[in-house]
């Protein structure tokens, strides 16, 4: 894998993870607990994403 397809690939997990965090926000069946998963999960790969860009 290249480097430029891993960071693509870490980009769209990062994107599905907004989208699966920006529905569970609209969900009251969703608790704080699992919203915050998402939400910890989302910077974990932000964190990835901006190790493999320097």
């Amino acid at each position: 894998m290249t480097l430029v397809s891993h960071l693509d690939q870490l980009k769209q997990k990062h994107h599905n993870l907004d989208q699966q965090l920006e529905d569970a926000r609209k969900h009251p069946s969703v608790s704080d607990q699992e919203i915050a998963e998402l939400k910890r999960q989302k910077l974990l790969l932000k964190e990835k994403i901006d190790k493999v860009k320097l």
